[in-house]
């Protein structure tokens, strides 16, 4: 298998396109990051079981209702429990970490899952300006976003262990790597994970395609900008060694309930934690009885209104045509989704709704 055919994916059943899923570890109200983590695992062996073609993790900090700090930790932890199905993030925010740390817990990954694994990379903080600071040991965050471009090119040269003669990095090798293969006695795989840009705006769009990378976008939480973004992708995509034509996925926030009621009340509550969240309130996710019985100022009921017109919600054939017609609109390659409710539950049933919706193959 050649890296162009770990990205692009095969869509199943009658979806348009290769479906998805993005794992945020949703914590709520009443409920521990360990019955979190759990409900992630669940949902994962049911993506492998049904079809989907990768499961990403995104990194946050800070957030009580979010429990996906440490994606390389939970991507451990999901490979242990599935087989087949690609495992990323979705992404890694490169400016925190240093890109020798990220090469080595990624090639880590690639020798648990050989051949599954994608790397995601984004270069916003995934938190508020304090934390990033923690995380960094600096209170000048913006060169860390800066330097995003240098940081890429010096993970990517870390994975393919190709620093030139002479570079102050060239007697240092990322273990699990391709130094292994060429080391005497070497039988390792001098294979690694296929890198993707992530972004919410122009920047990343811009980069992933001068570099010739697939470019992923955070329509779930950027939608204004969703087609302009993937516009200037295919417009400044160059060939590459990596993909010869561009290949984007877009993240969508999607909930399928068996009651159109229900996806309403879990909607609203997980838009109540998105108001807390952008007050500087963050919190575990609320129950829906919760978010029912709040006083919404004016100011809040239309940030609600503008933020869940872009959820897809509802029955499972009424988010089965949302996302046939997003699709349609952006052009997207593949829809990865992403469901947020208070309850695990609600969350494994809605992919198995969605799956079902779209008549993806049903484990044997």
């Amino acid at each position: 298998m050649n890296e162009t055919d770990e990205i692009r994916g095969k869509a199943e059943g009658t979806a348009p396109v290769p479906l998805s899923v993005l794992d945020l570890v949703t914590v709520g109200a009443g409920r521990t990051a360990t019955e979190a983590l759990r409900t992630s695992v669940q949902i994962s062996r049911l993506a492998e079981s049904r079809g989907f073609h990768r499961y990403w993790v995104a990194e946050h900090h800070s957030m009580p209702g979010v429990a996906s700090s440490s994606p390389a930790v939970i991507l451990a932890h999901l490979a242990a429990h599935t087989t087949r199905i690609r495992l990323g993030s979705g992404g890694v925010m490169l400016p925190n970490h240093a890109p020798l740390v990220i090469a080595e817990q990624f090639g880590t990954l690639e020798a648990m899952a050989p051949g599954r694994v994608d790397l995601g990379l984004g270069r916003a903080p995934g938190t508020d300006g304090a934390t990033a600071a923690a995380l960094r040991r600096t209170d000048r965050l913006n060169e860390g976003a800066d330097d995003f471009p240098e940081q890429l090119a010096e993970l990517t040269r870390f994975l393919d262990d190709d620093f030139p003669p002479g570079h102050r990095y060239a007697r240092i090798h990322a273990v699990p790597g391709p130094i292994q293969s060429t080391s005497p006695g070497g039988v390792q795989s001098p294979h690694r994970p296929p890198i993707w840009l992530l972004g919410s705006s122009g920047f990343s769009a811009r980069l992933a395609g001068s570099l010739g990378l697939p470019f992923a976008f955070a329509h779930h939480f950027s939608a204004q900008n969703t087609i302009p973004a993937l516009d200037l992708y295919r417009e400044s995509f160059r060939p590459s060694a990596v993909l010869d034509a561009p290949y984007a996925l877009i993240g969508v926030s999607a909930l399928a309930t068996d009651d159109e009621k229900e996806a309403r009340r879990q909607v609203l509550a997980a838009a109540l934690n998105m108001v807390r969240l952008r007050t500087g309130r963050p919190g575990l996710v609320p129950t829906p009885e919760e978010a029912e019985a709040y006083e919404f100022s004016a100011m809040e009921r239309e940030f609600i209104d503008t933020w869940n017109s872009n959820v897809i919600h509802g029955t499972s054939d009424e988010v089965r045509a949302g996302l046939d017609d997003l699709q349609k609109r952006t052009g997207a390659d593949e829809l990865m989704l992403t469901s947020h409710a208070h309850s695990g539950d609600l969350r494994l049933r809605s992919y198995e709704l969605i799956a079902d919706a779209y008549g993806l193959p049903k484990a044997s």
